[in-house]
């Protein structure tokens, strides 16, 4: 069984590649290393940002739902 993402690790080695790669010490082969890692991390930032979203959006749902319930209904 796989180690959960943690989005702050993620986030923080995605900001290492960035820098690594901006330097311009890399070769070819090694960018495209980076570069490759760097589409995978990104992807999965972006799908725990996502799934935040999700979350407080259906909480926020939730909230919205029960304040709009007639009190008679509780």
């Amino acid at each position: 069984m796989g180690k959960k993402f943690d989005f702050n690790e993620g986030l923080a080695e995605l900001e290492v590649i960035i820098n690594k790669m901006e330097s311009g010490d890399l070769s070819l082969e090694d960018s495209l290393k980076y570069f490759e890692k760097g589409v995978k991390l990104h992807r999965q930032c972006h799908s725990a940002l996502t799934d935040a979203e999700q979350r407080v959006n259906m909480l926020n749902e939730e909230d919205n739902y029960s304040e709009e319930k007639p009190f008679d209904d509780l």
